[in-house]
C-alpha cells in the first residue's frame, strides 16, 4: 500500500511539474502584441494568463485529457509507474530546453514520452489515431500560414477600411466563441456543449438540422453573438481608433489564451486520466483543476520574464498582423479540442506568425528566418523521438526499484 501510494504521489507531483511547465512557457505569447503595444503592462498581462489559461484548462481541457491518457496505446491501460515516467521525461526536456534556449514543443514531447511508456507498459501502437494526429500536425503549418497570410493582406489593404475589416473579424471570433465547447454546459449524451447549442436547444430554436448535430437555431444564437461583437468592437475603433486596436488586441489575446489553457492542460493531466478513474476513482473536473492550478502557478511565477521577452519579439510585428496571427491560431486551437487532438500551442503561434510574416516580406519588409523554421523543424521530431525512448527506459528503471515497482 504504501508503495503505491508513493508512486501515486510522484505520479501527482510530476502532473503538477508538467502543468507548472505549460503554464510557465506557452500561455504568453497570445497577450504580447498587447504588452508591446501598451496596452496591457506586464505584471498585469502575467496575472490575466495565469487566471484565464486557469479557466480555460478547467473549462476545456477534458477531451484532449482523454486523447493522451487513453488512445495513444492499445491493449493496456495507463498505471502510476507509466504515468510517472512519461510526466517527468516530457517535463524535464521541455524544462531543459528552455533553459538552454532549445524550442521543444510540449506536445511532441509528451506525445512520444506517453508512447514510449506504453509500450514498455506492454500495449501497442495505435496506429489509426498516429494517423489522425499527425495528419492534424502536417495540416497546422499549411492552413495556419494560409489564414494568417490572408488575413494580414487584407488588414493592410487600403481597400478595406481598418473600421471595417477588424470588425468583421471581431464579429466571426464573437460566431466561434458561441460554438466552443465547454465543461459546465453538457449535453444529453454527456460531452461537452456550447453556448449556441445550448440557448438554441432549451428555447427549442429552429430545430431543423442543417449539417452533422448543427441546427438552424444554433446558426441564429451564433449570428447574434456575432453580431453583438462586430458591433462592440466598431464602436471602440470609432471613438479612437487605436485604442480601439489596442482594446481589441488585449481581448483577443486573452481569448487566445483561454483556447491555450483548453488544449494545453491534457497534456499535463492526461497521463493520469486512467489513474484517477480506476485507482482513486475520482472524476476528471478535479484532475483539470489541478492541471489549471499548476497551469496559473507557472504563469505566474515565471510569466512576466517570458510576456517581456516575447513583447519585444512581437512589436515588430504591429498589431494588425498580430490580430492576422492571433485569429487563426484561436481557431485551429478550438478545432483541435473539438477533436481532442493534442497540439503544441507554440507551433500554432509560430505558423499564424510566420504566415503574418510572409505578407510583410512580400512587401519589402522583414521576413521569416529559413534558419529558425528549420531548427524548430528538427526539434519537433526529434523531441517526439527522444521522449518516446526516454521515456519506455525510464519506466523499466522506476520499476527496478524496490520500493517503487
Amino acid at each position: 500500500m504504501a508503495s503505491v501510494l508513493l508512486v501515486l504521489s510522484i505520479a501527482l507531483l510530476a502532473a503538477l511539474f508538467m502543468s507548472f511547465t505549460v503554464g510557465a512557457n506557452s500561455n504568453s505569447a497570445p497577450v504580447a502584441p498587447a504588452v508591446g503595444a501598451n496596452a496591457l503592462s506586464v505584471l498585469r498581462a502575467a496575472l490575466l494568463v495565469g487566471i484565464v489559461a486557469g479557466l480555460g484548462a478547467i473549462l476545456q481541457g477534458g477531451s484532449i485529457s482523454e486523447t493522451i491518457g487513453k488512445d495513444l496505446v492499445t491493449g493496456v491501460a495507463i498505471t502510476p509507474i507509466a504515468a510517472a515516467a512519461a510526466l517527468l521525461t516530457a517535463a524535464t526536456l521541455i524544462t531543459i530546453g528552455n533553459t538552454y534556449g532549445y524550442p521543444i514543443p510540449s506536445a511532441f514531447t509528451v506525445t512520444g514520452a506517453m508512447i514510449g511508456s506504453g509500450i514498455a507498459l506492454g500495449g501497442g501502437f495505435a496506429v489509426d489515431e498516429y494517423v489522425v494526429i499527425l495528419g492534424f500536425w502536417f495540416a497546422i503549418p499549411i492552413v495556419e500560414a494560409v489564414l494568417a497570410y490572408g488575413l494580414a493582406r487584407g488588414l493592410r489593404s487600403d481597400a478595406i477600411p481598418e473600421t471595417v475589416g477588424i470588425p468583421v473579424l471581431g464579429g466571426a471570433v464573437g460566431y466561434a466563441l458561441a460554438n466552443i465547447q465547454l465543461t459546465v454546459i453538457p449535453t444529453a449524451s454527456g460531452a461537452q456543449g456550447s453556448v449556441a447549442r445550448y440557448l438554441a436547444t432549451t428555447s427549442q430554436l429552429l430545430p431543423t438540422v442543417v449539417g452533422g448535430s448543427y441546427t438552424l437555431g444554433m446558426v441564429v444564437v451564433s449570428a447574434l453573438c456575432g453580431l453583438v461583437a462586430l458591433v462592440g468592437t466598431r464602436g471602440l475603433l470609432r471613438r479612437d481608433e487605436t485604442a480601439g486596436i489596442n482594446q481589441f488586441l488585449v481581448v483577443l489575446g486573452l481569448i487566445v489564451v483561454f483556447t491555450s489553457g483548453g488544449s494545453q492542460v491534457g497534456l499535463a493531466t492526461g497521463p493520469l486520466e486512467a489513474v484517477f478513474e480506476t485507482d482513486l476513482q475520482l472524476p476528471s473536473i478535479y484532475l483539470l483543476a489541478l492541471g489549471g492550478g499548476g497551469i496559473l502557478l507557472g504563469a505566474w511565477i515565471r510569466g512576466p520574464r517570458l510576456v517581456q521577452a516575447v513583447s519585444n519579439e512581437y512589436a515588430s510585428l504591429g498589431p494588425r498582423r498580430s490580430i492576422a496571427a492571433l485569429i487563426p491560431a484561436f481557431l485551429i486551437a478550438q478545432l483541435a479540442i473539438v477533436l481532442g487532438i493534442p497540439i503544441s500551442f507554440n507551433k500554432v503561434m509560430i505558423a499564424s506568425i510566420v504566415g503574418s510574416g510572409l505578407a510583410a516580406s512580400s512587401s519589402g519588409e522583414s521576413g521569416v528566418s529559413p534558419r529558425k523554421v528549420g531548427i524548430t523543424l528538427g526539434s519537433w521530431v526529434g523531441s517526439m523521438l527522444g521522449a518516446g525512448l526516454i521515456s519506455y527506459g525510464l519506466y523499466h528503471v522506476l520499476t527496478a526499484i524496490p520500493t517503487v515497482g
